[in-house]
């Protein structure tokens, strides 16, 4: 009798653990389908790109690129917060990211040349390019690998690029937090389920940063947080991200002339505000707008930075 007890709490284990296991892959299934539905899959020289359209109104047409971990579906955020209403916009994944395998060279020069043969499939000829944190390298090595495709950057939380290192980041969070729930799609998604609101200052969405964000900054924060999954689709170009800051690979912006647009905030974690004042110094003519606050998601800033990013476009390129 005294093994009864045991055994159902086992028994009820099992179960537990068999629903959650269900769960488990059935949102990572739907989550790997949202994905695909959303993007289309252009071939180019340098292989397939995944890439997500929006807006659809009148302006020029807009290169959005993610960050570290992203893809075409946190490129779309992107352009969703931060562009002016119904501008265009094209979200490709960058290498290594849903939809975009990781080819032999994976360099953010490769990158570049890889975006150019994009826009020639999609015959466009030449486009505006908003790229936060890690897909500032890339935009950077477009406007000056291939100007004449580039009549303006916006350049929003600059992540560092070689010569620069990331010696200077202070990360919210242990490196190994970020390594542990990474590893795998299960520890993400038990945590995003076990303690939702708990995962945003792995992003630099800290307590008291989202304690200034609107509604619409609350729900960009979520969205970003959810789109992480499945995070075994991001590895591959998470594992390259440090192809930015490879010596043999430098970049000096100084020999851009598009026009540049640099947003970023003092108190970001992620990435360090003096790669956007080392990008400003080199590139004539910049503007630079520093937040005293706001983090590396710029919370409690996102209708200026708007504000900002439309009068430059309308100041910078002509509405077709």
């Amino acid at each position: 009798m005294s093994r009864r007890p045991a055994l159902i709490a086992a028994a009820l284990l099992v179960v537990a653990l068999a629903v959650v296991w269900t769960g488990f892959r059935r949102d990572i299934a739907a989550r790997t389908a949202e994905l695909s539905a959303a993007a289309t899959l252009t071939d180019t020289p340098h292989g397939p790109v995944a890439h997500a359209r929006g807006g659809g109104g009148a302006g020029p047409l807009v290169l959005a690129l993610h960050g570290a971990g992203g893809g075409h579906d946190q490129g779309a955020l992107l352009a969703r917060a931060f562009l002016p209403a119904r501008v265009p916009w094209i979200a490709p994944s960058r290498f290594g990211y849903p939809g975009t395998p990781m080819p032999a060279d994976a360099s953010t020069a490769a990158q570049a040349d890889a975006l150019a043969a994009l826009l020639d499939t999609l015959e466009s000829e030449r486009v505006v390019v908003l790229a936060m944190s890690g897909g500032v390298p890339p935009a950077l090595q477009l406007a000056l690998r291939h100007p004449g495709r580039v009549q303006a950057l916006v350049l929003i939380s600059l992540a560092p690029y070689a010569p620069l290192t990331a010696e200077e980041q202070a990360l919210p969070v242990p490196i190994w937090l970020y390594d542990a729930l990474f590893a795998s799609d299960f520890p993400f998604w038990a945590a995003l389920h076990l303690l939702p609101g708990r995962l945003a200052p792995l992003f630099d969405a800290r307590p008291e940063l989202r304690a200034q964000q609107t509604p619409a900054e609350a729900a960009f924060v979520d969205a970003m947080t959810r789109h992480f999954l499945p995070v075994t689709l991001r590895r591959a170009g998470l594992a390259n991200e440090g192809a930015a800051i490879d010596p043999a690979a430098a970049i000096d912006p100084a020999a851009i002339a598009a026009p540049v647009l640099i947003l970023h905030a003092r108190d970001d974690r992620l990435t360090p505000v003096s790669t956007a004042l080392f990008t400003a110094d080199r590139i004539a003519g910049a503007e630079v707008e520093i937040y005293d606050s706001g983090g590396h998601l710029l919370l409690g800033r996102h209708a200026a930075a708007r504000a900002r990013i439309t009068d430059f476009l309308g100041r910078h390129t002509p509405t077709p």
